[in-house]
């Protein structure tokens, strides 16, 4: 039996998993990360990221063998980056994924060519390139050799103990080109000579734990490092989303739609982006400002258990999230529903970055809010499916749902419903767990279904239409998205 380790560098905290060969998780910790945030500004201590990962992976060891421990991976937040000295030393504090402070004017001026090419078009100010040039802009001349070094870069040169090149994923922010798997001169141009280090694919051997490493971390000696992913894509990698025209949707906070084409997409709104995969083909996705955060938001207080339970009860059909009968005949045609907006501003679907949450109907009571968040959220998905089938990806593989959403089965049903397609479930599908396929596990033997849920027959084309019309007289959605989702509901 082997037993293969991974790790996940959220914001909020460090998340390791040793999994065996079934997909049995052998052990498992957590540790919180703290931030600092002040407006646009986030930032963390590097340090504390390691000091946290160590104690992670030394817990979820505790009861694992080390002669089993096959291999070790690390996932990280997408365009976090900071400054080390050529020691691997950090010499800045780290610029958080969604630290504002950078101005990508520059970058875009140069290299606006490639981005185009990439399919993106141009970087947001919170990308790692603009905040790279931000980082460097009251160094005084001559200072010492500086690296820059993304999240998941800081931690594996801890773990071998010398450089490490840095992978495809997290270097997209950078401005990889990824066709080319290398930096392009554009890049090199507006940086200091030697800062960037190699790249590399997800997947690729990075070299051995050192001892330091291993007395530190609990991680044998020896155990082969191999190079890791973004966040995201971990997640997709642990939800088993990796066959061309397969999807991974997560909804959590907010929702994230990833998939896998075999060519690059180019989106003229530049709301989709694509990463490479380990195997050379192309994971595309986008991230919307929508999500499960507006129930906390717009219900502060409320027992949310209680009210899907009664949504369910009105709403829905077959049984309800306690198990119990559900009473209800359906969702009217005229059922209220929220574009539950989390922030203000939109970034998938479509980009509007003066969007703001609205609702449409008069909800009589707290379920009825409840129930047009859900519906809303629902909405919202479809259409992120429509505006992919739009612009070329294939969306009709397996949709793979994870995130904190699918902990109820009725807003998982309604999801079923409003995409009128299966939708499977997994039993673990953690970013750690993405981790340690990647390390080198058989994903067709640790990524295990727990159920699918099938459509109904509840009939929701007429509310979701009304839905798209309201983002298109608003503004909003293009009219060429709004009349490609009228078609596809119509077929």
């Amino acid at each position: 039996m082997s037993v293969w380790i991974g790790i996940d560098l959220g914001t909020q905290s460090v998340r390791a998993m040793a999994v065996g060969e079934g997909g049995e998780v052998l052990g498992a910790a957590g540790r919180p990360l703290t931030s600092r945030r002040d407006g646009p500004r986030h930032e963390q201590d590097p340090e504390e990221w390691w000091r946290a990962l160590a104690a992670a992976t030394r817990e979820a060891l505790r009861d694992v063998p080390s002669s089993l421990v096959a291999g070790v991976a690390v996932a990280a937040t997408s365009g976090t980056i900071l400054l080390t000295d050529a020691a691997g030393r950090p010499l800045t504090p780290a610029l958080m994924y969604d630290d504002r402070r950078a101005d990508a004017d520059r970058v875009n001026e140069v290299g606006a060519a490639v981005w185009e090419r990439l399919g993106y078009r141009r970087m947001q100010p919170n990308w790692a390139l603009p905040k790279l040039l931000w980082l460097l802009r009251d160094a005084p001349e001559g200072a010492e050799p500086r690296r820059a070094a993304h999240q998941n870069d800081f931690v594996n040169r801890r773990l071998v103990g010398h450089e490490v090149p840095t992978d495809l994923s997290n270097a997209l922010k950078t401005g990889v080109d990824l066709i080319e798997e290398r930096w392009p001169a554009e890049v090199l141009d507006l940086l200091p000579p030697e800062m960037l280090p190699e790249v590399v694919r997800p997947g690729t051997p990075l070299g051995v734990v050192c001892a330091q490493a291993a007395a530190e971390t609990g991680i044998p000696a020896g155990t082969p490092v191999i190079a890791g992913t973004t966040d995201g894509c971990a997640a997709q990698l642990g939800a088993g989303a990796t066959r061309i025209g397969s999807w991974n949707s997560v909804l959590g906070t907010t929702l994230v739609l990833k998939g896998v084409t075999k060519e690059l997409l180019h989106d003229p709104l530049g709301v989709v982006y694509s990463h490479r995969a380990p195997d050379g083909s192309w994971l595309p996705g986008g991230a919307s400002s929508t999500g499960a955060g507006a129930l906390t938001r717009d219900l502060p207080g409320r027992d949310l258990e209680a009210l899907s339970t009664q949504a369910a009860a009105r709403f829905g059909r077959g049984r309800t999230d306690d198990g119990s009968p559900a009473t209800g005949t359906g969702w009217p045609a005229s059922a209220p529903v929220t574009y539950p907006l989390v922030s203000r501003g939109e970034r998938f679907p479509f980009d509007a970055p003066d969007a703001e949450t609205f609702t449409l109907g008069e909800p009589a009571d707290d379920v009825e809010r409840y129930a047009a968040i859900l519906l809303g959220a629902a909405f919202v998905e479809r259409l992120c499916f429509d505006y992919l089938d739009l612009i070329g990806a294939p969306v009709d593989g397996e949709i793979i749902l994870t995130g904190g959403a699918t902990r109820s089965p009725f807003w998982t049903q309604l999801r079923a419903d409003v995409l009128g397609r299966p939708v499977t479930l997994r039993e673990n599908a953690e970013p750690a767990l993405g981790m340690a396929v990647l390390a080198g596990g058989d994903p067709s033997r640790m990524i295990r279904t727990r159920a699918t849920v099938e459509p109904s027959h509840t009939d929701l084309r007429e509310p979701y239409l009304r839905f798209v019309a309201e983002l298109e007289q608003r503004g909003w959605l293009r009219e060429q998205a709004a009349r490609h989702a009228r078609e596809r509901t119509a077929r």
